[in-house]
């Protein structure tokens, strides 16, 4: 018998100044065991809800990429906004937000049909939030 695999991945994004320099952070576990983590700039007038969106596109990209596609995914973001959105409870209504939305979605519905979105505390958040701060002070740092 084969043990479920439990795949947790962790989601951030942020944006200083919202909009302004914008980064995503992702850490993903299997069981107890780190997977995968990934922190990338995202530009330079970007908004909070934005990044966050794209840290998850990026993080169903790289799951996809590791091979993790068709498997039951755990998602958690310490954006209730887009955790209600993903789930269907809110619409999306910022007409900037309906492209990201639109690809995460079809990520999910084209290679990850069973994943659960998890609203967590910042608190619980807190890897993917320094990876988040790391991308972009590397930027800053980069054109100071």
């Amino acid at each position: 018998m084969s043990a479920t695999q439990n795949i947790i991945i962790y989601t951030d994004g942020g944006a200083r100044g919202n909009p302004g320099p914008a980064g995503a952070g992702i850490v993903a576990y299997n069981d107890e065991k780190k997977i995968f983590e990934l922190k990338k700039y995202l530009g330079d007038n970007r908004t909070n809800n934005w990044a966050e969106y794209e840290a998850l596109i990026l993080a169903l990209t790289e799951a996809k990429k590791k091979g993790l596609g068709g498997k039951e995914l755990e998602i958690r973001m310490d954006s209730e906004l887009i955790v209600r959105q993903m789930t269907n409870e809110y619409q999306v209504k910022e007409e900037t937000l309906w492209p990201q939305y639109m690809k995460a979605h079809n990520l999910l519905v084209a290679h990850f049909p069973n994943v659960k979105f998890v609203h967590v505390r910042r608190e619980e958040n807190k890897e993917a939030d320094k990876l988040v701060n790391e991308a972009i002070d590397t930027m800053l740092q980069v054109t100071d």
